[in-house]
């Protein structure tokens, strides 16, 4: 599953295996369809907003010229750590992924 994440930077990608929602509606949505959320998951950084009310707002509006190109470059990135998932493992992709800056 590839989401975006408030919990982490702009352009900022991890690999997880599991783990909690965080709230994210899209990820109850896959939890409830699984029954089950020890899934897979690339995380792309959206960064957190100023307050917790506007998250919604954050992830909806339209993303600013700089920051696509940055998203656009960290898409394409996710796309390589699921290819690595699919031929590696989910470990040796977050090894690979995880500690890459920004």
């Amino acid at each position: 599953i590839v989401h975006d994440e408030l919990d982490l930077p702009l352009g900022r990608l991890k690999v997880k295996l599991g783990g909690g929602l965080a709230g994210h509606n899209g990820l109850r949505s896959i939890k409830s369809h699984l029954h089950s959320d020890e899934f897979a998951r690339i995380r792309i950084g959206v960064g957190k907003p100023l307050s917790s009310e506007h998250g919604k707002h954050h992830v909806l509006s339209k993303i600013p010229k700089a920051e696509r190109e940055l998203l656009d470059v960290v898409v394409e990135r996710a796309a390589d750590a699921i290819e690595a998932i699919a031929t590696d493992g989910v470990d040796a992709a977050m090894q690979k992924f995880n500690s890459l800056d920004g």
